[in-house]
């Protein structure tokens, strides 16, 4: 029992510590469980036993993998991929599989037979794979998920996802006898087409009986139990079949999915899956001989080489004739190169069945973790590869340009809208209203093609690249919307902008509140955050519904927002007002405190603005958040100064900044 608490507290603690380090890193975390796996395996400082127990624990790890991948499987989602999906991705797997199995075949006959045509079938399909966890995560990050090249991965990933079903079928099947092999692979594809025609026919709506009757009982921990005796019965019962746990594990998510309690097993099953997931990492981390690698380096190396050079000659080929262009026939080669998840559960499942012999093994799965190792970095870079060989690329970044700034160079003073979702659109809308132009950039092609052909003052563009701000007429706008909500790339447009106009405000919208004072510290103007809107409105109809005057709830929300939004705060033209003031002629309007401006070195309280009936709505300061002016506020060089007022008291009052009394 010490011994068992040991290696367990053991494990919990390199993994906490490296996974830390990891996400710190912006590393994917699996990873680090590979890294805790070498280190602290029989191989290295030996603090675990390469037990039993812990490869039982492991297996459940894959089990609920499989129930993940068969819980996001989707139907309409593959027949609208279907292209990209079943030939793209059915290409990609089908030709990476034989061109491996072939040149281990023939490595095998140059070293004397040390690799067997089985052991080679299961390279050919390990090899076949990428890391989906790496690459949907990193594309995510990039926000390059709706782009040419992001498109084309995911649509290969989902075939990849499918293909390791009848993948893990056929590599236990390898280990039977030569003679046998024929008569073991059909009852094999017999037994799991008989399992997923019953299961998915009759199973469908009985599950969805079944899942209504425990929801109504209304208890979160009966209705986890019966997602773990669901997903865990299954897996049983094919293996009891002679078929796989994992594979009765991907029917339970397939069965689910077509439920609408999909999104909430989803969420009752993450802890687990996360938790068991990383063991079974940690424990192909084990299989690595640190001290082998180090005395066979150079054919580690050499297999990592072969993989990467074999898996990216064979993409180029096959978007080749897919007639992709060749920049982004590239980027898809590059980013799915390097070896996956599955890869691993394919090789530790032939290793068990001794399919593999442990010879193969070694260098193949060193190679294999170095190379999901280098994936982030690979991707990272390889937009520059792109540029830098294929000159085409440059080319078509060119075209794209010249196509924002043709469409721009007659527009002057006009707003870009970031992102053309739903936000975005609502807000063209009302700037088209008002009669504001406005040009919009998006990174979904269809949401543009479809928005372009309807006449919308729209492009494909990545608004956090410089060029491309620059053609959208960045040094003519007048404002500037982010209306998506991601924070990495709102803080690299905030950095664009304040480099290249600090003057220029810029509007951002978030999920939460919780970014607010680190957007603003970048430069940002406002930042509408999504759940104090959301909050004002519930208000709003509650305090109506309880019988308060509708003047009175619109005062109330309208002083909420003067304290949460400094855009909305006046000196002369506060929520005490009555309406008709003359406040529709009120507007903003940005001054840099450029250098010799009679205003730097002097309190805000000493201009005497307020004789000018204009006020000082917010001060931008680079580094600092906006700040709450005061009347003891030192104005500096650099400074961007945000006034309210009409069109007269608004002039009078830079004329004092920029010039002096």
């Amino acid at each position: 029992m010490d011994s068992t608490l040991q290696f367990v507290l053991t494990l919990l603690a390199a993994a906490v510590v490296v996974v830390v380090i990891c996400r710190s890193m912006k590393l994917p975390p699996l990873l680090g469980y590979l890294i805790v796996g070498i280190a602290v395996g029989p191989n290295a400082l030996g603090w675990v036993p390469d037990s039993e127990a812990v490869a039982h624990l492991a297996e459940f790890g894959i089990v609920f993998l499989m129930f993940t991948i068969g819980l996001e499987f989707s139907l309409p989602r593959l027949i609208a991929m279907r292209t990209l999906v079943l030939g793209l991705g059915g290409a990609q797997v089908a030709v990476t599989a034989l061109v491996v199995t072939a040149s281990a075949i023939g490595i095998g006959l140059l070293a004397g037979g040390t690799i067997g045509w089985q052991a080679a079938v299961v390279l050919g399909c390990a090899l076949a794979m990428s890391s989906t966890a790496i690459l949907a995560k990193t594309l995510a990050e990039r926000l390059e998920l709706n782009s040419e090249h992001g498109r084309r991965i995911i649509g290969v990933l989902l075939f990849q996802d499918l293909a390791v079903v009848p993948m893990l079928v056929l590599v236990p099947a390898l280990s039977a006898p030569a003679s046998d092999l024929p008569a073991s692979l059909a009852l094999a594809t017999a037994k799991i087409a008989v399992t997923l025609v019953v299961l998915l026919k009759l199973g469908q709506p009985l599950m969805r009986r079944w899942f209504h009757l425990v929801a109504r009982q209304k208890s979160s921990e009966l209705f986890v139990l019966n997602v773990l005796l669901i997903t865990l019965g299954l897996s049983y019962l094919t293996s009891s079949m002679g078929l796989s746990l994992a594979l009765g594990a991907f029917v339970a998510g397939v069965l689910i999915s077509e439920t609408e309690y999909r999104f909430q097993v989803e969420e009752d099953i993450k802890p687990f899956r996360d938790i068991l997931l990383g063991l079974f990492f940690i424990t192909v981390g084990m299989l690595v001989d640190m001290l082998w690698i180090v005395q066979n380096l150079l054919l580690v190396a050499c297999v990592l080489a072969a993989i990467l050079a074999v898996k990216t000659l064979v993409l180029l080929g096959v978007m080749a004739a897919w007639r992709t262009d060749s920049g982004v026939s590239l980027r898809v080669a590059l980013a799915l190169a390097p070896a996956g998840e599955f890869g691993f559960v394919l090789l530790t499942l032939a290793l068990g069945q001794g399919t593999l012999p442990p010879a193969v093994m070694q260098p193949v799965l060193a190679a294999m973790v170095l190379s999901m190792i280098a994936a982030p970095f690979i991707i990272e870079h390889s937009e520059h590869l792109v540029r830098r060989w294929r000159g085409s690329d440059w080319m078509s970044r060119a075209m794209q340009l010249t196509q924002i700034a043709s469409q721009t160079m007659v527009v002057d003073r006009h707003v870009i809208i970031c992102g053309y979702g739903r936000s975005g659109q609502n807000l063209a809308r009302l700037l088209e209203a008002e009669q504001v132009p406005f040009f919009a950039l998006d990174l979904d092609p269809d949401r543009v093609r479809e928005a372009a052909a309807a006449g919308e003052h729209v492009v494909f563009g990545d608004a956090a690249r410089r060029e491309v701000l620059q053609a959208a007429g960045l040094a003519r706008a007048r404002a500037l919307v982010i209306s998506y909500s991601d924070i990495h790339s709102a803080l690299r447009i905030l950095e664009i902008v304040h480099e290249m106009r600090p003057e220029l405000p810029v509007i951002v919208r978030t999920v939460d509140d919780t970014d607010i004072d680190r957007l603003k510290a970048a430069g940002a103007a406002e930042v509408v955050a999504e759940i104090m809107e959301g909050s004002l409105m519930l208000a709003s109809h509650a305090l109506m519904v309880l019988g308060m005057p509708l003047n009175r709830v619109l005062r109330r929300i309208r002083s909420a927002r003067e304290e949460r939004y400094g855009m909305f705060r006046g000196f002369f033209h506060g929520a005490s007002d009555q309406a008709g003031e003359g406040t529709d002629d009120v507007f903003l309007h940005s001054v840099v405190l450029v250098g010799g401006s009679r205003a730097i070195g002097r309190r805000l309280g000493d201009l005497g603005l307020d004789a000018l009936l204009a006020d000082v709505s917010a001060i931008r300061r680079r580094g600092v958040r906006a700040l709450s002016p005061a009347p003891e506020t030192e104005l500096r060089e650099g400074d961007i100064v945000v006034l309210r007022g009409d069109a007269a008291a608004v002039a009078a009052a830079e004329i004092r900044l920029l010039q002096g009394a």
